[in-house]
């Protein structure tokens, strides 16, 4: 939420700064405001509801991901690894079939919006990888926990 508010807004400046005929049936000026006020309250509700879910985490006792985005990247291959033998069990093999599949369909030719469509034709890829390197990421801080609980090395920076 807090992307596509910052997009409103970007638009809405945009829409006040270059924008001088009417835009469906509203003046520029009333557009530019409103879009940027419906992205600045996108910004605010998105910012919320990323803290309140930090603190259910933490108030269910679930564990929070460690390490650098370096580290992590670095975790990832012992990850795989330790998913596949089993001595990690926070991995399910579902998790690493969706990975795979995320991957098919970002090098894929075939789209289920294609590029020639403007701007939305390109979202979806833009989606699907930005929920591949996000799930990446938590999955492989989360094991960078689990090797300092279980195997007792020294915490990552």
């Amino acid at each position: 939420m807090v992307i596509f508010g910052g997009l409103l807004a970007a638009l809405g400046l945009g829409t006040l700064l270059w924008r001088d005929a009417d835009v469906l049936g509203v003046g520029p000026v009333a557009f530019g405001i409103a879009l940027v006020v419906l992205g600045g309250a996108s910004i605010a509700v998105g910012l919320v509801r990323r803290r309140a879910r930090r603190l259910r985490r933490i108030a269910a006792g679930e564990p929070e991901p460690v390490g650098t985005v370096v580290d992590r990247a670095r975790a990832l291959p012992r990850l795989l690894r330790e998913g596949r033998r089993a001595g990690y069990t926070g991995l399910p093999k579902s998790r690493i079939a969706l990975w795979a599949f995320a991957l098919v369909y970002l090098v894929s030719p075939i789209d289920i919006l294609p590029e020639l469509l403007p701007i939305i034709g390109v979202t979806d890829d833009a989606g699907v990888a930005v929920w591949l390197l996000t799930s990446l990421s938590a999955a492989s801080g989360l094991f960078l926990r689990w090797e300092q609980e279980h195997k007792q090395l020294p915490p990552a920076q």
